[in-house]
């Protein structure tokens, strides 16, 4: 049954089966994830975007809300070889577009060959090409989403373990995954999250031991603000950051962000570290990588697939950032020390 249409860049469409009904459109983007399809549905990175499974079957093991990284589903449609009920229902009351029964071998292959690509959906009984093709038309880049962090952050800063006794954090949310400030509370951190444009006086009133940049949709350059606080508490303050974390803080001290072809998104991503030459596995989410780090910061660890920087660092200004998500969830759990170093830097 052909009720779901998928309009890629050059208008080809692809037939497929609604699952969800409703018209979206976003970046098109796949994960090579076989399990953690709530986390990955939930992770706010994917923000603007819509998601492609490469694995086969979506659901088998149902919906947990225990999983979730995030309150709602974060991508604006989902893309799969078959999606079961449990999934299919929980979208449907999310009200997130998805199809399935279509080769996403192909759209994948595409994706890889050809980069990210603009994309239109459109899924239901009253779903037509042209309404598809009307989305994709109205697709916009990912770099041209210039506010796309006040979608992902809190609105309101608000303190999550108030009573531990560990490190106080400063955490800018500029989409962060609900496993990092978890990480961070399991440390018996003091967790201050702020919003994504926070002020930097809204950082002096909380004094943190460290300021930690957060994960995120997008592109960094459109997080001004977050580099702002960095420039201004960078050799203050230890500095910490994850993923666009890492991005927003390499762009702050000099160096360059580009765009990837077509990102790194799974929890298969091999990473060397080069002082050891130990090789660990990660979970990564990412369209955007540092491409110059510029002359503070040392590049420290690099995927072994293609040598992009995975980890930067500066030992005199206290500076500790990754690429991936140590905090995994889903995904191996070969990276958790790196919430023990950054917050022994804030401890000394």
């Amino acid at each position: 049954m052909t009720d779901a249409y998928v309009a890629i860049e050059g208008e080809r469409i692809i037939e497929a089966r609604a699952r969800s009904p409703g018209t979206a459109r976003g970046e098109l983007v796949f994960t090579t994830a076989y399990t953690g399809y709530e986390e990955s549905l939930t992770d706010p990175s994917y923000a603007e975007q819509i998601l492609t499974f490469s694995y086969p079957l979506i659901g088998n093991y149902g919906v947990r809300e225990e999983r979730f990284e995030s309150d709602k589903v974060q991508p604006n449609a989902v893309v799969a070889r078959e999606l079961t009920e449990d999934v299919s229902e929980w979208l449907d009351g999310e009200d997130t577009p998805a199809v399935d029964h279509l080769d996403t071998r192909e759209i994948v292959t595409e994706i890889r060959d050809e980069g990210a690509m603009k994309c239109g959906i459109a899924a239901g009984p009253d779903a037509t090409e042209e309404d598809a093709i009307e989305q994709l038309h109205q697709c916009k880049h990912m770099s041209d989403h210039t506010d796309i962090g006040a979608q992902v952050s809190v609105d309101e800063s608000r303190v999550v373990n108030p009573d531990g006794d560990g490190a106080t954090v400063a955490l800018v949310d500029c989409g962060a995954k609900g496993s990092i400030v978890d990480s961070l509370e399991a440390r018996d951190a003091v967790v201050h999250i702020l919003p994504y444009d926070a002020s930097e006086d809204d950082v002096e009133a909380i004094d943190p031991d460290l300021l930690f940049i957060s994960n995120g949709p997008g592109d960094p350059k459109n997080f001004e603000q977050a580099g702002a606080i960095v420039d201004t508490y960078v050799g203050e303050v230890p500095l910490a950051g994850i993923c666009l974390g890492q991005q927003v803080v390499a762009n702050a001290l000099g160096g360059r962000t580009t765009k990837m072809e077509f990102g790194h998104r799974g929890v298969n991503q091999p990473v060397r570290d080069l002082r050891t030459d130990q090789v660990v596995m990660t979970t990564q989410n990412h369209g955007y990588t540092v491409a110059d780090p510029g002359d503070k910061l040392d590049v420290t660890q690099i995927n072994v697939n293609d040598e992009t920087p995975e980890g930067l660092e500066n030992d005199d200004l206290d500076i500790i950032t990754r690429q991936y998500h140590p905090e995994a969830n889903p995904g191996p759990n070969d990276s958790l020390d790196f919430f023990d170093d950054v917050l022994a830097l804030a401890e000394e």
